[in-house]
């Protein structure tokens, strides 16, 4: 018994980061949407531009042949640990085409994670984002006062927060497409707004 807790103790805590590899990785081994099944929440969200549960848009849906592939450029996690926002670059095709991800991470009962938010958009040019890059922590510290929010886009509006309530994020898509996404994370003091997306409405 001793043993196992002490090789439990020097086993290495999985972050967001790395469930973000993981999932990557897997889309290149297993399949793309294969992948994207597999790390989600059964509640999951996507959006075609309009929001849609995951698992219900890719239940018969079949793996490109070649898989988006990304990597994590920045992450955000709540103090206590509870919830995580990751946002990177993406390649599709060896370069034809690049562009930006945003994912929510929920860590489950048993310490793994799984999302139940992703988007993104195409870019002209790709972020120079990635490496070996460590999770921004959101303080412990301070007490929360509440935060002021810019006003969102009329529309379909959604969002959450950490159990502690030191992350905090929200979207909206309006009835064109046109969508937002932005996260906070407490620093002490103040919510500082980390991530804020804006993709246009889809061309007609």
């Amino acid at each position: 018994m001793l043993v196992a807790l002490t090789l439990a103790a020097a086993a290495p805590t999985i972050t967001a980061i790395d469930a973000e590899r993981a999932f990557a990785a897997d889309a290149q081994k297993l399949g793309q949407w294969t992948a994207f099944r597999a790390w989600s929440t059964p509640d999951a969200l996507m959006f075609t531009p309009q929001p849609v549960k995951a698992h219900v848009f890719l239940k018969d849906r079949k793996d490109p042949p070649v898989a988006v592939f990304w990597w994590p450029g920045r992450s955000y996690i709540s103090c206590d640990g509870s919830y995580a926002v990751n946002t990177g670059p993406w390649v599709r095709e060896w370069g034809k085409s690049v562009g930006y991800f945003t994912t929510v991470w929920k860590r489950q009962p048993d310490g793994s994670w799984k999302w139940i938010f992703d988007a993104g958009d195409e870019l002209k040019t790709a972020r120079a984002e990635g490496g070996d890059i460590k999770p921004a922590v959101a303080a412990c510290s301070g007490k929360k006062l509440g935060m002021l929010m810019s006003p969102p886009r009329p529309g379909e509006v959604g969002g959450g927060k950490a159990n502690d309530q030191s992350l905090v994020w929200r979207w909206s898509v309006a009835k064109d497409g046109a969508r937002t996404f932005e996260a906070w994370i407490w620093n002490g003091a103040r919510f500082e707004r980390v991530i804020h997306d804006e993709v246009a409405a889809q061309s007609q």
